[in-house]
């Protein structure tokens, strides 16, 4: 019997009707156990009239009641539907509306274009640490810009073009020439005329959400070969776009199809996406593209399934503890336990003045502390490695992809050598520096679990503080710590190596003979 939550979430977009499967456990922790997606191209399907024939809302139909059975067998219990631009800018929506409750049981919600921005806003915002920007939403019947600041939304639009009816005015076809492009940016240029803000806030970082930004992010990425398969919170330099910008327009359709990273359901609207969030980035004068995974069908599970308390930790510790919870295969005491010994030890050292590193890896140790047996959930035998690949290759919400494999290699951590070979692997991301950086965080971690190897809390250090080129501890034993000082023992050559201190241990069971 599954005691878990099942929930629906979908999304009748103006381009591709979507389902995610949501699953949240008794424990309170969430997952997307499925994610299911039907091309539809609704803007196209708008007659001169203005309506939506019923032959086309029948398609409707069908694949909600396609996902409904998918629902079924998912064990799906409760529901949110939501239908953006293509029915809320038809003519007949309200039948629309009525068609789809009728003949496919689901009550559809119609978003406005300030429900959209907002919706979207939510699920970039708890999801990302991203304090001040633009957030653009370029669906296939609308654009949603915001501009937020302090993680705070300030002022939203909604435009009446998206990538596809912007095709279909423009490019029935797919071919475009110059002069469809320079209609498509006169049309947005236009349209940003009108909500001056847009262009009073410059120097910020531009979001990019939908699968069109999602799709330019892949292409972007398979031509730097990049070495880690993320989107969420993937930057793009903007001279990179306009690079992009200057060659995929004028290739032929046929062409444009075989770009690796681009589906062949993309290659005509991928244009006009591209354009619409280039003309945008110039006007408001941004800085760089961010590419959001998370949008409005996270913003829509956010709302109603899973209110955020955003007040007491950091989104990435809320995400690891999230992952943790569904892949646990530690006691939770010794997690926390080895969490707690490995911040007293960094803080000491930080104190002593023995590093210079950023404020955030102190957070990149924290997660890399909390998930360094993850892996086990795999198998037990060589966990490192799975926890390595489940971290590397799993949102941590709020880290960049430097952070995410920081984290990752801390977690995993066995010889700087193996690191080195690692950091050389993931060059395009990590600094060379990185290598030193790991190796010290990692030697940190094995040492607080060290200190509690047989995960019974034998041992509890009261006191850490560095001094005469040693890090002196200072513990407490509660019952038989034999194990751990054997660790500890064997961790002492390691660890002058790699900090340049004598570890000392006091506690008067202990003896170094």
């Amino acid at each position: 019997m599954n005691n878990s939550r099942r929930i629906g979430i979908i999304d009748i977009g103006s381009n591709s009707i979507r389902l995610a499967v949501n699953e949240q456990t008794t424990g309170g922790s969430y997952r997307v156990i499925g994610e299911f997606k039907e091309s539809a191209r609704l803007s196209q399907r708008i007659g001169a009239d203005g309506t939506l024939a019923q032959a086309d809302i029948q398609v409707i139909v069908q694949i909600l009641s396609h996902f409904k059975r998918i629902c079924h067998a998912h064990e799906v219990t409760e529901y949110r539907v939501a239908a953006t631009a293509a029915i809320r800018n038809a003519a007949n929506s309200q039948e629309i509306l009525d068609t789809l409750r009728r003949e496919s049981g689901f009550h559809v919600e119609l978003l406005s274009g300030e429900d959209e921005a907002r919706l979207g806003f939510l699920g970039m915002i708890q999801t990302m640490d991203i304090s001040d920007g633009f957030l653009v939403d370029i669906g296939g019947g609308s654009t949603e810009i915001s501009l937020f600041r302090d993680r705070t939304l300030i002022s939203s639009v909604s435009f009446p073009f998206g990538a596809v009816n912007t095709t279909r005015k423009f490019a029935p076809n797919g071919e475009f020439h110059e002069e469809q492009l320079r209609g498509i940016r006169q049309m947005v240029e236009d349209a940003i005329a009108r909500e001056p803000w847009i262009r009073q806030a410059p120097g910020l970082p531009l979001v990019g959400l939908g699968g069109g930004v999602r799709t330019l992010c892949k292409i972007n990425q398979r031509k730097r070969k990049y070495s880690l398969s993320l989107t969420h919170n993937y930057t793009i330099p903007a001279a990179e776009v306009d690079e992009l910008a200057s060659w995929l327009p004028l290739m032929p359709g046929e062409k444009r199809k075989k770009i690796d990273g681009l589906s062949k359901d993309r290659y005509d609207i991928i244009v006009p996406g591209l354009l619409i969030l280039q003309t945008i980035f110039q006007a408001a004068g941004a800085s760089h593209y961010v590419v959001s995974g998370a949008g409005l069908r996270d913003g829509l599970f956010f709302e109603s399934f899973y209110p955020v308390d955003t007040e007491l930790k950091h989104m990435a510790e809320r995400s690891a503890d999230n992952l943790l919870a569904l892949h646990s295969t530690a006691p939770r005491a010794h997690l926390s336990q080895v969490s707690r010994t490995a911040l007293k030890l960094f803080d000491a050292l930080t104190e002593a003045g023995k590093h210079r590193f950023e404020p955030r890896v102190r957070l990149c140790l924290i997660i890399a502390a909390k998930l360094y047996r993850i892996g086990a959930s795999l198998s037990y035998y060589q966990y490192p490695k799975h926890s390595f690949h489940m971290i590397a290759h799993t949102r941590i919400d709020g880290l960049t992809h430097r952070e995410i494999l920081i984290c990752a290699l801390t977690a995993s951590y066995k010889t700087k050598a193996r690191t080195q070979q690692a950091v050389q692997h993931h060059k395009d991301i990590l600094k060379k520096t990185d290598t030193d950086l790991i190796a010290k965080l990692g030697t940190l971690l094995k040492l607080a679990v060290a200190l509690d190897i047989s995960e019974t809390q034998a041992l509890e250090v009261t006191n850490a503080f560095s001094e005469s080129k040693a890090l002196h501890l200072r513990l407490k034993a509660k019952h038989d710590p034999a194990a751990e000082y054997r660790e500890v023992l064997g961790l002492q050559k390691e660890f002058k190596n790699t900090w340049g201190l004598q570890l000392k241990v006091h506690e008067s069971s202990f003896s170094t003979n």
